[in-house]
Parts: C-alpha cells; structure tokens; sequence
C-alpha cells in the first residue's frame, strides 16, 4: 500500500503519477432514446470509468485530501479551463469563501454580487461579516448589468466606499462579461472573483468563463455539468492567491514537525475518491457540453412558433455550456403562465423550477442595499429552467415539448 506521509501544499510533484490515472477521453456508449418515468432537472451522468478511478485510487491506499489523485485532477481542471493554477476543494461555496478570504474581505466591507443567482455567491461574504449590494441583471443574457454596474462603481467612488469585491455570476452556463466588468473595476482598483460554478466548459472571447477575473470559482456538484459526486475549485493566473488558498484549505498549517498556526484556516480539501470521480468525468467535457447544447437547440427548434417564449440571449463571443435552459413566458402575450407550465410539467412526472429568486427579494437579505432590481424580479416571475441534462433522451425530451406547447397553444 502506497505511502500517505507528509504531502504539503506545493510539493505535490514528489508523488509519482499513477498510470492508473492518466485517463484520455472515454468512448463513450451510443446514446439510446428512451421514454423514462420522470424527467429530471439536472441528473449526474456517469462516463463510465468512474469506478475503475476509484477502485485505482483506493488499491493504491488514498483516501483523504492528499497524494496524486487530487492533483492529477487540478491539473485536468487547468488543462480544460486554461486557468495557470487550480485548487481542488470540498465545494464551490468553499471556493468562494476561500476566494474572499485570499482577496481580503473584512467585516464592514462592501461584497457586491448579481441579484440574479444562488444564495452561495454572497452567503461566505455575509458570514464573514461584509455587507452585500445586489446588481440588476441584463434583460438580454440575465447576467450583471455592466452599465449599472459602472454607474454605480462611480457614485460609490463619491461615497468614499468602494466595494472590497466584485463577484459577477454565470448564470445557468451563460457567461457574464467579466473582461468588461474587469475593466470596469479596474479602474476603481477593485478586484473580480467570478462565480462560475454553473459554467465549466463555457467560452467567452475564445477564453474560459471567468477570464480576466483575479479568482474563479468553479463547482462540481451533483447536478453540474461535471460532477464529483460534490467538490469546488478555486482557479486563478495568480500562482500566489492560489498558494496562499491552498495553505488556508489545510488549516493553514505551517512546515513545522508540529502543529504550527500564524492564522486560522479551514479543512477544505478534497478527497482522493471524490477527485477519481472527477477526474473521470473531465475526460468527457466537452462532449457534455455538446450535449446541453444539443439538449438546447432542441427546445429552441421545438417551441419557436410560440407567443411570448423567450430564451436566454447569447452575446456574440461568448458560448453557453447550456448548463441548463432557461425560457421566460411574457405574461402579456404567452398563453400559460410560469406557474401553469410549472404545475402543468409536475402533473406528467417532469421536474422543472422557476429561475433564482433575486437576493434583493429574499428575507435573509431584506435590509441589504440593491441596484436596479426590476428586470431580476420580472425574470423570476416569468422564468422556468427545464430540463437540460446531458443524458435526456430526445424521447424524453419530446415529452417536455409537448406539455410545454399544449399549455401554450390551449
């Protein structure tokens, strides 16, 4: 059984590199159309050489967040993204907390973020006792709204209380424009820590989404694109913001024979059998991502007569990975309503859900200072995400088509 001794951040390279790992992309099996029972919104789909991953990693006695497996998959995740240094966690959540505690957050600090997205975006913020404001979305790709966004950076600028953050979010696999809201902050001398978690394999300017942001947080989630059964990581062109992540990952240890601390830290790391699953599953990105992307073109094909049904813009230079597909129904020239079509979907066995509630609307954050608000609440009222995983069946698929055009077209 392989030795587990004495893996510190940044010496990961003594490890020898199993063969074992060194995965190429999988052949992966015809795809078969079928008519299941339910239609989920997002499910894992397994490659198919997950369990010799694991079963590779676990005959070569690794468990814990340590040793070649975790690494073998950062190196995968850089390789597909392009970023220069990752780091592999147990969650997008940690990626970001770790991303504001790297970029200095303090509490009484401003974090600013979309209004439009998960709770997870601001949430570390929060709790390390920052003050959120929420950011309008676009009406057109439904991400942070550039324009507000500069308008206000300046007002903030006459306030004399710049944001310590700026965390822009890619919503449902659609890249927000971080190399303009970069700029934006730039010029404000504020950083950019991108919420990607919904966005692996997406492109923006020929760049991985995110590009241009000083961070980037990336989720391997079970309902995500790639999955590792759970999982995050952090990735960044600054090898420095990286390390010091790193060394905050794994409770912030210093290389002592002992136990040595100048700081807290966290136990963030990612476990060697999580990271065999998600080395497995990169191998087969791009293939995911053509397949949401198919999954997408179908429902566009399929509900294009229809009145009042609006899909998410995608902006010249950029490529959605279609994580998931989101519609809007206007109310005033749709026949069914977000709530109707919802219901009407769950009635025949079909998961689907409205879009995020904006955090401007949610209680945890009532007090909390907002820009804009209107187009995220009406794209909440009006918006329904369907499902999009990468192993729906055109059968299956079918099957949400017509319940869709039936309570369109009554």
């Amino acid at each position: 059984m392989a030795s587990q001794q004495g893996i510190q951040s940044g010496s990961a390279a003594v490890v020898p590199f199993p063969r074992a790992y060194r995965l190429a992309a999988p052949v992966l099996p015809p795809f078969e159309p079928s008519v299941s029972t339910r239609i989920l919104l997002s499910p894992p789909h397994l490659v198919g050489c997950e369990l010799n991953s694991i079963q590779a990693t676990l005959e070569a006695g690794w468990i814990a967040p340590a040793g070649p497996v975790p690494v073998a998959f950062e190196a995968a995740i850089a390789r597909a993204t392009g970023f220069g240094h990752v780091l592999a966690i147990a969650s997008g959540t940690a990626a970001l907390h770790l991303g504001f505690r790297v970029l200095g957050v303090q509490p009484g600090d401003e974090v600013w973020t979309s209004s439009l997205t998960f709770i997870a975006s601001i949430a570390p913020a929060v709790q390390m006792g920052a003050v959120p404001r929420f950011i309008d979305a676009s009406a057109a790709d439904w991400t942070m709204d550039i324009d507000l966004l500069r308008a206000e950076l300046s007002a903030a600028a006459r306030r004399g209380r710049l944001p310590r953050v700026v965390v822009p979010v890619d919503l449902y696999g659609q890249p927000a424009d971080t190399l303009a809201i970069t700029e934006a902050c730039a010029a404000w001398g504020v950083p950019v820590l991108s919420d990607s978690a919904e966005s692996l394999g997406a492109t923006l300017q020929g760049r991985h989404a995110g590009a241009g942001a000083r961070l980037v947080a990336l989720s391997f989630n079970g309902n995500k694109i790639i999955t590792a059964g759970g999982g995050g990581a952090l990735a960044s062109d600054d090898a420095a913001l990286i390390a010091l992540a790193r060394a905050l990952a794994s409770q912030a240890k210093e290389a002592a024979p002992h136990y040595q601390h100048e700081t807290t830290g966290f136990s963030y790391g990612l476990s060697s059998v999580l990271a065999a699953v998600g080395l497995a599953q990169i191998t087969a990105l791009e293939q995911r991502v053509a397949a949401r992307r198919a999954v997408h073109a179908r429902y566009r094909e399929g509900l294009a007569d229809l009145e009042g049904l609006h899909f998410i813009d995608e902006p010249a230079g950029s490529r959605s990975n279609r994580w998931l597909t989101a519609i809007r129904l206007d109310p005033a020239r749709a026949r069914a309503g977000r709530e109707v079509l919802r219901l009407a979907l769950a009635a025949r066995d079909i998961e689907s859900r409205p879009v995020w509630k904006p955090l401007h609307l949610q209680p945890a954050f009532r007090d909390a200072p907002q820009v804009g608000g209107a187009v995220a609440a009406r794209l909440f009222e009006e918006g329904l995400c369907l499902p999009s995983g990468s192993n729906l069946a055109p059968l299956d698929q079918a099957r949400v088509i017509s319940v869709i055009r039936q309570c369109c077209l009554a």
